[in-house]
This record gives C-alpha cells, structure tokens and sequence, in this order.
C-alpha cells in the first residue's frame, strides 16, 4: 500500500509545488537585492522580464480585450511620435519595449482567469509573500539591524524603512497591495487556522504601513479599508456573489476592518518610542508636511506652466528635466531635477501634450468606467482592482509605472479585469514560447550591454578584465545606454581649446539627458573656450538658478557635486 500510495501523494503535492513556484515569480521582482551600474532600477527590471518570461511558460496565456492592445498600443505610438530628437532611440525604445512587456504580463493575467480561482490566487499568494518579507525587512531597517543581511538588502538611515525597494512610498503600494491579497485570502479561505495566520499577517503589514511614514500610504490604507467595509457590508446584507457554486467569500466584519485605521495611527505612533534615537515618525511627517520648497504643489505648479509653453505636442518623451532646468518660472521653483511630473496625466501632458495625455489618461479611465468596479462581485476581480487601485491612486502622487515589479502587477491586472469576451481565447503554446524565448534574448541582450557600459562607472581594479583598458572606447558601441556613455565621457573628459567643440556638442547632448551641475559646468567650460561668451553667460544664470549652492561652489573653484564615473 506504501508504495501505490506515494505516487498519488506526489500528484497531491505537485499543484503546490508549481503553485509556489508561479506565485515566487511574482514575488521575486520586489525582493530581487542587485543594483549595479550607473541606474538603480535597471537589474530589477531586468529581473522582472526574466520572471515574465518565466510566467509565459508556467501558466497557460490567453488573449486580454482588443481595448488592452489598443490602449497600450496607442501609449507606445505616442511616445515614439513625440520623442524628442534631442534623445533618440535610447530615449524611447525602453518605455516602447516595457508597454509590450505589459501586453505580455495581460496575456497571462487573462490566462489566470481563465485558470479560474486556483491559477488567480498565484498574483495574491505572490504579493502577500513579497509584501510580509518587505516588512520583516523594513522593519530591520527600520530599527538600524539590517546591517547582517547586507549585500542581501540595504541600510539606509534609522528610521527609514522600504525593502528591497530603496524608495518608501514603493514599499508602502508593495504593502498595500499585499493588504489587498491578505483580506483577499481570507476572504476565500474557509480554515479557521489560516484565517487566524492571515490576521497576524494583516496586523504585521500594518507595522510596516506605519513604519514606511509614507503618507501614499496612508491614503490606500483608508482607501482600502473603507471599500473592504463597504464590500463586507454589502455581504451582510444578503448579496451573494453572482454564480452557482461560487466558493462561500467573506470578509471580516466592517468594524473589525474599520478598526484597521486607529490601530494603524496607534502603530505610528509607538513605532518612533521604541527607537534608539531620533527617527521621523509618520504623525510628524503629517503635522510638518513636506520641506519648505519640496511640495508637489510648487512640483505641480512648475509642471503646469511648461505644459503651457508646449500643450499641443508637449516637450518630447524623456525631456522634463530639461524643461525645468531651461525654463525660469515667474513663481517658486522646485529646487531638484525634475525628471518626473510626480502624477501620471501631467507627466503625460508636458512631455507627450495634453492631446494625448487625455487619449491615454481618458481612454483608461473609459475602460474602468466601462467595467462599472462599483458593481463588481467576483472576488478574483475585486482583488485584482484593489491592486490596480492601489498602483493608480501612487501614480497619481509620483511614478510606479517606472519600476519593473509594479509594471509586471499593473499588466496582471489588466488581462484579468479585460479578458477577450468569452472569458478569453487561449494563446497557442507555440506563440508563449516565442514571445518568452524573445523576451529572454532582449534581457540577455541588455543584460551584457548594461554590464559593459557599466564598468565606466567603476575603479580600473574593480572591472572586468577585458574592460579594464579601453573602456570609454568599448563602451561607446552601446545604443540601449548610449545617453548613460555619453554622460560618463562628459564628466571624465577635461574641457580643453582643442576640444571645445567636441565637448560642447556632447555637453548639450547630455543636457537633455541630465541636466546637473557638472554637465552644465562643461557646457560653460566649452562654451566659454568657443567664444560663446552670451550662451555662457545665459547658461551660468540658468545654473544660478536651477542651483543656487552648486553655483557658489563653482564660483568658488570647488567640485559641483559628486565624484565622476
């Protein structure tokens, strides 16, 4: 009996296992540790392609709504229409590749619809188990004992709290949605003893919420909480999910949920006592607001007047930062770059125009209104726009669409709210092999490239042995990180008369790129060596401006800012 018994008892454990293994690729591009090279996010997006492609063979893929293809195809026309010509194809082609990387991630979001419950509880169980490591993690970060999982995570200051994903209103979405997931669970799950494990887990993301001092965070905390409240409401009122044999769903009552919130602001407030010195807590942060000239409203302000200068066809996809630095604003002035609008529709609007920023913006909003959430009763669906909640409420505030994990989530949720009619057509095995197979080749491709221009921003002893003479000279051959070459040669190359024009050339070249301190230095230097002597002058009041301490320290004959590649 032994032995007839330890085959079926495999097969048993075998959906687990692939289970586990499908909800890890989930998790694992918001806990992935490497970051390398000249841009913190590019070996997590790196990561988050390799766990998409993953996806497109663990999980049968099926076909999202034309108005998914249409939509994301319409983003990706505009962007390329309105690059500016400044930046070229390093400048559109990632944003280009990350929205068909999205359409990917909708073919095996409707896949999971169309696997039913089991398949859709892979995206739950993957965010929760990403958002409970993150916690742990920030909450030793938090308290300054993170140091003995170095290289591992990070150790930012005491009192700062974000995982693995360096930023703290990314950690408190990552949170968030894991808050979704956890009540999404429970919800479904019938065992008295995992429901109790998932209140423990609920009550250790609230921790982390308070720790995160995100105060994104707290606006989907109350989101959350008052729709959950309204959703379980309504179930105890007597309407049922719609469906026979629908699994029984039920949520905590709504005053437990409700409880949620001062138990939160309780947590805030214990969390900075236990410390061992003086950290930020999150009622501080709402009593004081954000730091003198720090605020989105002048961030929004200043955004608002470039989007005047150019409304119809906007400054070019990649070009904000350029428009902040050349632009003198009759009022308060945001006093960093300004590479982001910190709110999805404007950031649209000043780099793309307002023409199809309202395409964009608008043509999503008609397909949420379209699905009428408000009415939803299918759980899987209710989980997913939590979720997609929680992503578009942070876009609205900064830019979580920039970041790999948060892109892989948002493209899930699309193919499982907008499946093709009829619950979806499934997608031919043949073409999910090929479009990981070509997924996989444009992260190996980017891969090695990323790591070749790389070891410019590297010591000699530290690179790779065949870079470690002649790396700018290898390194330009790049055209994926063109723009990260030129910056490197810029600042690692003097400004001389034999080379003024040449440097000059790249100096602009580059400002549209990074428009800081030592970049504007060598556009002066160069200028200055050419006889511009009106653009030099044009260009150190614009530096005045723009950067007010750097510019004293330049007059001063002292470095600008940090160490060159």
């Amino acid at each position: 009996m032994t032995s007839r018994a330890a085959p079926a008892e495999a097969a048993a454990l075998s959906p687990k296992a692939v289970g586990a293994v499908r909800a890890g690729l989930v998790a694992f591009p918001f806990l992935c540790p490497l970051v390398a090279g000249p841009s913190v996010q590019a070996w997590q997006l790196l990561a988050t392609w390799v766990c998409l492609a993953a996806m497109l063979l663990a999980i049968p893929a099926a076909v999202p709504a034309r108005g998914i293809w249409a939509w994301l195809g319409a983003g990706a026309a505009a962007v390329v229409l309105f690059s500016s010509p400044h930046t070229g194809a390093a400048a559109w082609l990632p944003a280009v590749v990350v929205l068909a990387a999205m359409a990917a991630a909708a073919c095996v979001g409707a896949g999971m619809v169309r696997g039913g419950p089991g398949t859709s509880g892979v995206l739950a169980v993957g965010v929760l188990v990403a958002g409970l490591v993150s916690a742990v993690l920030g909450l030793l970060q938090y308290y300054g004992l993170a140091e003995p999982l170095v290289p591992w995570t990070t150790t930012p200051a005491l009192g700062q709290a974000y995982g693995n994903l360096r930023q703290r209103n990314q950690f408190a979405t990552l949170i968030s949605m894991a808050l979704v997931a956890a009540l999404w669970i429970y919800a479904a799950q019938p065992s008295a003893r995992i429901r109790r494990w998932l209140v423990a887990a609920a009550l250790l993301l609230l921790v982390a919420a308070a720790a995160s001092t995100s105060r994104t965070g707290l606006l989907q905390l109350l989101s959350i909480v008052g729709v959950a409240a309204f959703i379980a409401r309504r179930e105890r009122r007597g309407v049922a999910p719609d469906g026979a044999g629908t699994p029984p769903f039920s949520l905590p009552p709504p005053l437990v949920l409700l409880a949620m919130v001062p138990v939160y602001f309780a947590i805030a407030w214990l969390l900075p006592q236990l410390a061992a010195g003086e950290v930020e807590g999150m009622m501080q942060r709402l009593q004081e607001g954000a730091p003198g000239d720090h605020t989105r409203m002048i961030l929004w302000r200043n955004v608002l007047s470039l989007i005047a200068a150019h409304p119809l066809a906007g400054w070019g996809w990649g070009e904000l930062a350029f428009a902040h630095y050349s632009t003198l604003y009759d009022g308060p002035r945001f006093p960093e770059i300004l590479d982001n609008a910190h709110n999805l529709p404007l950031h649209l609007a000043v780099e793309l125009g307002i023409p199809a920023s309202v395409l964009i913006c608008g043509g999503f909003l008609w397909m949420v209104l379209a699905a009428r959430p408000w009415r939803e009763r299918d759980p899987v669906r209710l989980m997913a726009w939590g979720m997609l909640g929680a992503i578009a409420l942070h876009s609205l505030l900064e830019y979580p669409l920039w970041y790999g994990p948060f892109q892989l989530v948002f493209g899930l949720c699309l193919g499982m709210l907008w499946p093709a009619r009829g619950g979806g057509m499934a997608l031919p095995p043949v073409l999910s092999s090929i479009a990981a197979a070509v997924l996989m080749a444009v992260v190996g491709y980017a891969t090695w490239d990323y790591i070749r221009i790389s070891q410019i921003y590297l010591a000699r002893d530290e690179r790779l042995p065949a870079y470690e003479d002649g790396t700018l000279a290898k390194a330009r051959k790049s055209w994926l990180f063109s723009r990260q070459v030129d910056f490197a040669e810029l600042t690692l190359t003097a400004v001389t008369p034999a080379n003024a024009a040449a440097m000059h050339a790249l100096a602009e070249r580059t400002l549209h790129f990074s428009p800081e301190p030592r970049v504007i230095v060598k556009l002066i230097e160069s200028a200055e060596l050419m006889g511009r002597s009106e653009e030099a002058r044009d260009q150190a009041e614009r530096f005045r401006i723009a950067f007010p301490a750097e510019y004293e320290r330049w007059l001063k004959g002292l470095p600008v800012d940090g160490q060159a590649p």
